[in-house]
């Protein structure tokens, strides 16, 4: 039965979560603008990056980051302009373009990875234990709508 409020327990939980978010947000954000890249640029090029030589097309990278493609244009507009993506029409479906990383965008990319990594290392993986971060990851998976279930093989989970 739905109520009007939530319950301390549920307060508690999901105002510790925005805080965090928006705590870690910050800092990560913060530590990838030393290297004049915003968090949505870093993802785009991370998954760029591990695509590889051949890149991804457009409206994979539009989906992965959870944008619409008018907006996902405008971030690979800029991406491009500042020499860090290339766009190509694809192999596979000349209808769609592919992006892919310019020499410029690796560059910056292992920049930026190792900022990102340290800032995530010192700000949240140190923080928890192997334990905390498994039941964590399993929280995650229960949250997500596409995800098949995973089994949760903490004690008394």
């Amino acid at each position: 039965m739905a109520t009007d409020r939530l319950r301390d327990i549920e307060a508690e939980a999901w105002q510790g979560f925005l805080y965090t978010h928006d705590r870690l947000w910050s800092t990560l954000e913060a530590g990838l603008a030393r290297h004049g890249v915003s968090m949505a640029e870093y993802s785009v090029l991370a998954l760029l990056g591990e695509a590889g030589p051949k890149g991804m097309r457009m409206s994979d990278l539009a989906q992965r980051r959870l944008m619409t493609s008018g907006g996902f244009t405008r971030l690979a507009d800029r991406l491009e302009n500042r020499g860090l993506i290339e766009r190509r029409r694809s192999t596979t479906d000349r209808r769609s373009s592919d992006a892919v990383l310019t020499p410029a965008g690796r560059t910056l990319m292992r920049k930026a990875w190792r900022q990102h990594h340290s800032d995530l290392r010192s700000q949240f993986f140190d923080l928890l234990d192997d334990d905390d971060l498994r039941r964590l990851a399993g929280i995650w998976a229960k949250l997500d709508p596409a995800a098949e279930p995973v089994a949760d093989d903490t004690p008394g989970g």
